[in-house]
């Protein structure tokens, strides 16, 4: 056994509480604040909480996704150990892992993608950008600098266009709903939350690979989309109604950004 793995399992053990806490208060409150339980929302005693201990109020078991994450994350923290990226490093290669991470889960759970871990992605973002541009590259740091803030405002931009289409699409899907006699949900085909996070990306992986990045993303999207109105079909819903299921994009964006910058 290679017991050096002892020290990122057990890292990615604490990234995964992060991970969890992360999801369970930035939605509710904006803020990094007590933990609650999901179902009675009694708050959590912190050593309940970061043992993973179910509510001592009503007896609920910690969530499928808590556990998930927990198995995950000291995973990917191994493999990366045992594997750590060339062009960041293993340390920034897994504060990228963590960030996305927290973006995926939140996006999964609540279709949001939060002002804070944008702001916070930005910060990230130009630094991981600053740092391949330098070191992967070659090039000099204002001209990095420069290939990270021009690729976050091609990822910005493309991704404002494709939100302005959506717009029209939840337009029409507006209209339909109340036509149907149904309450508009006001739900979005694209959020603005995606757009900021497209941004971010691009000031990560710059003017050279992030249309690579989002291309790999919308595609990845598009196939999940048209499974999921397969199945809907195969149910026996209408079309019409199949093409009105929106789902979360952030996911796929951060899985064609990681593919650029992990895989590639």
């Amino acid at each position: 056994m290679n017991f050096t793995l002892i020290y990122p399992i057990a890292l990615g053990w604490l990234a995964g509480l992060f991970i969890n806490y992360a999801a369970d208060v930035l939605p509710h409150t904006r803020r990094f604040s007590q933990p609650a339980c999901r179902d009675c929302q009694a708050p959590f005693a912190w050593i309940d909480y970061l043992t993973l201990r179910a509510c001592r109020n009503c007896g609920v078991l910690r969530s499928l996704r808590t556990w998930i994450v927990q198995i995950l994350t000291p995973a990917s923290f191994a493999y990366f150990w045992l594997f750590p990226p060339k062009s960041l490093g293993l340390p920034l290669s897994l504060i990228v892992l963590t960030y996305f991470a927290v973006i995926t889960v939140i996006d999964l759970e609540h279709r949001l993608i939060l002002h804070p871990t944008s702001l916070f992605g930005a910060a990230l973002g130009l630094f991981v950008g600053v740092t391949i541009y330098r070191g992967a590259l070659g090039l000099p740091l204002l001209n990095a600098v420069g290939a990270s803030l021009l690729g976050g405002l091609i990822g910005f931009g493309f991704m404002y266009v494709l939100y302005q289409i959506g717009t029209v699409v939840a337009r029409y899907r507006s209209r339909k709903l109340q036509a149907e006699g149904q309450i508009d949900d006001e739900e979005e085909a694209l959020g603005g939350g995606d757009v900021y996070l497209a941004g971010v990306l691009g000031l990560m992986l710059g003017s050279q690979f992030i249309l690579n990045g989002l291309v790999s993303g919308i595609l990845l999207g598009g196939l999940v989309s048209i499974a999921l109105i397969v199945v809907l079909m195969l149910r026996r819903r209408y079309l019409s109604q199949s093409l009105m299921t929106f789902i979360p994009y952030g996911p796929y964006l951060i899985a064609g950004a990681f593919r650029v910058l992990f895989l590639h």
